[in-house]
C-alpha cells in the first residue's frame, strides 16, 4: 500500500518541478562506521568434556603385556623352579653341583624367571601423551581466554542537501545513528570459567590414575605423529573418541578466536547518496501537497465570493422578478451543468459563464 502511495505521489506531481528539483540538488553524505566483532570458538571445550569419559574408560582397563625377567641366581636365592629353569639347567650342565645316588640333581646355580605386567604399551603411551596435550592446551586457553563472542556495530550518517524550484528554496538535514551491541557466551547452565575449572579437575583426576603415574615415573617417550593404526586404536570405541580429540588438538594449535576491528570516516558519493537524494525529492513532493491544499482552499473561498457577488448582482438587476422565478432559472442552469459530468472543469466553467452572461443580458433587456 505504501509503494502505491509513493507511485501516486510521483504521478500527480509536476514533471517539470521534479526535473528542476533534481537538477538543482546539491548534497553531501558523511559516513562513520565502528565495527568490533569477536567470534570465540568453544568447540575445544565441548570435545574435551565429551572425551573425558572415554579416556577414563581406557585408563580403568589399560593394555598390559607380560615381561619375563630371567637371571642366573644361586640355588638358595631361587624363588621357584619352573620348566624353563629345568630346560636351562639341562643345557648348562656346568651349573650342576652334584648328582645324588638316588638320581636327584643338586645345582649350584639355576635360572630364575620373574614375570611382571607392564603398562608401557604404545596405546597407553598414546593416552598418556594425549592427557599432557590436553593440559597444555587448556593452559594456553586460560592465559588468553575470551569468555564470550561479542559484536559492536555502530553506523552514523549525516546527510545535508538543498535545492530550489523557481524561487522556492528547500533544505534538509538528516542525522542517522544505528547501534547494534550483542554478546553471546558458550551456552549452558555453567559459565565458561566454571566449565574450564571442572575440566581442569577432570584432567587432574586422569593424571592421578595408576597407569598415568606409572608411565610418568618410567619417563616414557611421548607419542608423536603419525599415529600407528593398531587394532585397538582402530576398533575400540573409547580410542576412537580419544583419536577424535587427538586430531582436533593437532589441527588447532593456534588461537581460533576471530577478531575484526574496523573504524572508518568518509564522504559517500555512490549509490547510498543517490538513495538519499531520491528520498529528499519524495520529502519535497510530500510536503508540497500542503501548498496544494492551501491553494485549493483559497480557490474555494474566491469562487464562493464570486458566486455571492454574482447572485447579489442578479438580484439587484431584477428586483421586480418574483423570487420563485429567479430560483427556478438559476436551478435550471445548475441542473444542466451537473448533468455534464464527463465535461472538463474548464468546459463547465465556460458553460457556467456563458449561461450567467446570457441570463444577465436577458434581465438587462427585460428592464429596458
Amino acid at each position: 500500500m505504501s509503494e502505491l502511495k509513493i507511485i501516486n505521489l510521483l504521478r500527480e506531481s509536476n514533471d517539470g518541478d521534479i526535473t528542476k528539483f533534481n537538477n538543482n540538488t546539491r548534497s553531501s553524505l558523511a559516513i562513520s562506521t565502528d565495527l568490533n566483532k569477536v567470534e570465540v570458538d568453544f568447540e575445544w571445550l565441548d570435545i574435551m568434556e565429551d572425551t573425558i569419559h572415554y579416556i577414563d574408560n581406557i585408563l580403568r582397563n589399560p593394555n598390559r603385556f607380560i615381561i619375563n625377567e630371567e637371571e642366573i641366581v644361586k640355588i638358595e636365592l631361587a624363588r621357584r623352579t619352573t620348566v624353563e629353569s629345568i630346560k636351562h639347567l639341562a643345557r648348562h650342565t656346568n651349573f650342576i653341583q652334584k648328582i645324588e645316588d638316588n638320581g636327584d640333581v643338586k645345582p649350584s646355580k639355576i635360572l630364575n624367571t620373574n614375570k611382571d605386567e607392564s603398562y608401557d604399551t604404545y596405546e597407553n603411551r598414546l593416552i598418556y601423551t594425549l592427557i599432557n596435550n590436553m593440559r597444555n592446551f587448556v593452559e594456553i586457553k586460560k592465559k588468553s581466554i575470551i569468555t564470550e563472542s561479542s559484536l559492536k556495530d555502530v553506523k552514523k550518517a549525516k546527510y545535508t542537501a538543498k535545492s530550489n524550484v523557481g524561487k522556492e528554496q528547500v533544505f534538509i538535514e538528516l542525522n542517522y545513528t544505528s547501534s547494534l551491541i550483542d554478546k553471546k557466551g558458550a551456552g549452558g547452565e555453567m559459565s565458561v570459567e566454571e566449565r574450564i575449572k571442572r575440566l581442569d579437575d577432570d584432567i587432574t583426576m586422569l593424571s592421578n590414575t595408576e597407569v598415568y603415574k606409572t608411565l610418568k615415573k618410567m619417563h616414557v617417550a611421548r607419542v608423536i605423529p603419525p599415529i600407528k593404526k593398531t587394532n585397538v586404536i582402530l576398533k575400540n570405541t573409547n580410542f576412537q573418541y580419544a583419536m577424535r580429540l587427538w586430531d582436533y588438538l593437532q589441527n588447532h594449535v593456534a588461537d581460533d578466536t576471530k577478531s575484526v576491528k574496523s573504524k572508518k570516516n568518509y564522504e559517500d558519493n555512490g549509490i547510498l547518496k543517490e538513495y538519499l537524494n531520491n528520498t529528499f525529492l519524495m520529502d519535497y513532493l510530500a510536503i508540497s501537497t500542503l501548498s496544494e491544499k492551501t491553494t485549493k482552499e483559497n480557490e474555494r473561498e474566491v469562487i464562493s465570493e464570486i458566486t455571492d457577488n454574482l447572485i447579489q448582482r442578479i438580484v439587484e438587476l431584477n428586483l421586480d422578478m418574483p423570487l420563485t422565478t429567479l430560483q427556478e432559472r438559476i436551478g435550471d442552469k445548475i441542473a444542466i451543468i451537473k448533468t455534464k459530468r464527463e465535461a472538463s472543469i474548464s468546459e463547465i466553467q465556460n458553460t457556467f459563464e456563458k449561461r450567467i452572461k446570457a441570463f444577465l443580458e436577458q434581465i438587462e433587456n427585460t428592464r429596458l
